[in-house]
């Protein structure tokens, strides 16, 4: 189950690849500034999380117009998330976690997807500038979508 809404959302770091290498993001970075829309997505080069980043790519200014900051995690390296982001022109920023400790604290752990491993579920949450999760979904499989409409009114408030 994902943390609930109205809980202080849990501060991390991540990496995403870069021009000039590998870069950290940090959630709290966003914190008195802007909002923050995380989607957890199971694993790059596969059909569901490939559409849905395109997808969230071509409707980037739309959270862009809410003041939002968006973020991609999946349980990929930032190497082969860079490639799959150059393949598929995703411009979405992606974040690592490897380690799935993110994911995990986020309530968000898918367990044996294939039955390769575990990776992150399909999953969105939208943060308040004060950091207080304001809309948390976890779909009811990985290959549902978001509710995207949702994520947008819960920017909107």
């Amino acid at each position: 189950m994902p943390i609930a809404t109205g809980t202080k959302a849990p501060d991390f770091t991540l990496k995403t690849t870069a021009a000039d290498g590998l870069k950290d993001v940090k959630l709290s970075d966003n914190f008195g500034k802007r909002q923050t829309v995380l989607l957890f997505f199971p694993l790059a080069f596969t059909g569901v999380c490939t559409q849905e980043m395109c997808d969230v790519t071509s409707g980037l200014g739309q959270f862009q117009g809410q003041n939002a900051e968006v973020y991609g995690i999946s349980v990929d390296s930032p190497f082969s998330q860079a490639a799959w982001a150059k393949q598929n022109k995703i411009t979405v920023t992606l974040l690592s976690d490897l380690n799935k400790k993110v994911a995990a604290a986020y309530g968000v752990i898918f367990p044996g997807l294939a039955g390769i491993g575990d990776t992150s579920a399909r999953a969105a949450f939208v943060i308040g500038t004060d950091g207080v999760v304001k809309y948390a979904e976890q779909t009811a499989t990985p290959k549902d979508l978001p509710n995207f409409e949702a994520v947008k009114a819960a920017l909107a408030k």
